[in-house]
C-alpha cells in the first residue's frame, strides 16, 4: 500500500487504534492530518498537522483549515462504559451516541466536498463486536455502534456515485488505553485471551492495517460494508 501525494484526516489519532493508524500510514508517505483532544507525545513524533479538537462540542472552524481535497477520514472516538441496563441513565446513552454517532457526523459534513473531490475516496468509522452479537451489560454501545453501521450504510448508498466509500470496521476488545480497566491484570488479561476463538485479544495494529487496507486503492470495489476484526468472537463458538 502506498499513500504518497494522499491527505488522510484521523479523527481520534492521540492514542489507541487511532494512533497506531497514524503511526503506519505515516510509514506509507501519507499527508497526515489529525484530531483529537489531547496531542500527544507518540502523535508528536509523527509530525501530523493537528488540530485540537472535541466532537461532542460544535466543531465550528476547526476543520477550515484542511486541504481542499482529502483521500481519506479516518473516525476513531469510542467508548466504553459496561453496566447493567437498569443502572446506565439516559443522559449515558446520549453521551455514547453524542461521541460515537454525532461526533461523526458532524466530522463528516465538514468534509464531504473535500472528499468528492478527490475522485475516489474512503471514510472508515468504527462499530463493534457487540452490535451485532448480544453482550450483557453492553446496552449504550452497542446502541451508538449499531447506530454508526446503518450510518455507515445509509452514506455508503447516498455517495457511492461521487466515488467516496463509506465502510466500518467492528472490532473486539482490543488492547488500548480505552479498555484499560478491562485488562489491568494478568487475570483479566488471559479470560479475555479465552473468549476468543484465536485465543488471543486485538492489538492496535490489527486494526490499523485494516484502516490502513480500507484506504487504499486495494480496496477500491469495497463500500457500505461493517468487516470484523475480533478474533472469531462475532462468529465461531
Amino acid at each position: 500500500m502506498e499513500f504518497a501525494d494522499k491527505n488522510i484526516l484521523i479523527i481520534g489519532a492521540s492514542s489507541g487504534i487511532g494512533l497506531a493508524t497514524a503511526q503506519l500510514l505515516s510509514k506509507l508517505n501519507a499527508h497526515l492530518y489529525t484530531a483529537s483532544r489531547n496531542h500527544s507525545p507518540e502523535l508528536a513524533e509523527l509530525g501530523t498537522t493537528f488540530v485540537e479538537l472535541d466532537v461532542t462540542q460544535p466543531l465550528g472552524t476547526a476543520l477550515d483549515g484542511l486541504p481542499e481535497v482529502l483521500h481519506g477520514v479516518v473516525y476513531c472516538p469510542g467508548s466504553i462504559k459496561l453496566r447493567p441496563f437498569e443502572r446506565i441513565p439516559v443522559a449515558d446513552f446520549q453521551a455514547d451516541f453524542q461521541l460515537n454517532v454525532l461526533g461523526a457526523v458532524q466530522v463528516l459534513q465538514a468534509c464531504m466536498k473535500r472528499l468528492k473531490k478527490a475522485d475516489g475516496a474512503s471514510v472508515v468509522l468504527f462499530s463493534t463486536v457487540a452490535a451485532d452479537t448480544g453482550m450483557s451489560f453492553h446496552a449504550s454501545i452497542a446502541t451508538a455502534k449499531a447506530a454508526v453501521e446503518g450510518l455507515t450504510r445509509a452514506l455508503a448508498a447516498e455517495y457511492a456515485a461521487s466515488n467516496v466509500r463509506v465502510n466500518c470496521v467492528a472490532p473486539s476488545l482490543t488492547d488500548t488505553p480505552l479498555a484499560a480497566a478491562l485488562l489491568n491484570t494478568p487475570e483479566k488479561q488471559e479470560a479475555s485471551a479465552k473468549r476468543h476463538p484465536l485465543q488471543r485479544i486485538g492489538q492496535p495494529q490489527d486494526l490499523a492495517y485494516m484502516t490502513s487496507f480500507l484506504l487504499s486503492d486495494h480496496s477500491s470495489f469495497i463500500t457500505g460494508q461493517v468487516l470484523p476484526v475480533d478474533g472469531g468472537m462475532g462468529r465461531l463458538k
